[in-house]
């Protein structure tokens, strides 16, 4: 009657809900899963990577015919064509030959094993590295680094493989120096220092890399983890 509405005022439509470009979550995503793992991380140096891709198929060939014999050897049914070098080699060291064989020499068949055992523990550490690993960007382009527990397992692994190599190798050497070079001493020199010390010789370099590598890592995790709780 006053000329005044007193009818309720309506309310201002609601806004309606920004969603967030596509675009954007897809680049948020994306990011996710490329950051780098927070604090210390590992990554194989391309030495480690490029020793592991040649001396891994070749440790397996050695362990299967060590460890398959005599089979293997020269008139075994397995010997054509995998192991035919094994022939040749067979004269050059004779703790792959008949006469190590049939003197049942067991640190042929024993470094075999232990073959075996490093083979899955390599495997093991390029497994954790490739399945738990995440890409990074940088400067370089995209790179998997793995960390946590998980890098950690891996850098442990590997540097524990590399330690068994190494120590089996200088072994192997050591055997032949401390038995007056028994099965290495009718060569050569010229067979000696091509068809053993040089083949021999890059596992000492490979695998003593990898000790070095690997354990300045274990090293250095454990001096920032002590610092960062000294900090705390």
């Amino acid at each position: 009657p006053n000329g005044v509405d007193a009818s309720p005022s309506a309310s201002p439509p609601p806004a309606p809900a920004t969603r967030a470009p596509v675009a954007s979550v897809a680049s948020a995503v994306r990011d996710n899963k490329s950051a780098a793992p927070r604090g210390w991380s590992h990554a194989p140096t391309s030495i480690t990577a490029a020793w592991l891709l040649f001396s891994l198929p070749l440790v397996a060939w050695d362990t299967g015919y060590v460890l398959l014999r005599p089979w293997t050897m020269p008139g075994g049914h397995l010997h054509w064509p995998l192991w035919v070098p094994y022939a040749l080699y067979g004269q050059v060291d004779y703790v792959y030959g008949w006469k190590a064989f049939e003197a049942r020499n067991g640190f042929t068949s024993a470094q075999g094993a232990l073959n075996l055992v490093e083979t899955l523990m390599y495997l093991a550490y390029v497994w954790l590295y490739l399945s738990r690993g995440q890409s990074v960007g940088g400067p370089a382009g995209a790179k998997k680094t793995v960390g946590g527990r998980a890098g950690a397992l891996a850098v442990v692994i590997g540097f524990s493989a590399a330690v068994m190599t190494l120590s089996k190798t200088v072994l192997y050497w050591a055997n032949e120096y401390f038995s007056g070079f028994d099965n290495i001493g009718h060569n050569t020199m010229t067979d000696l220092i091509m068809m053993w010390i040089i083949p021999n010789g890059a596992w000492l370099v490979g695998s003593g890399y990898m000790v070095l590598s690997l354990g300045g890592e274990i090293v250095d995790g454990l001096a920032l983890a002590s610092k960062t709780t000294k900090t705390e």
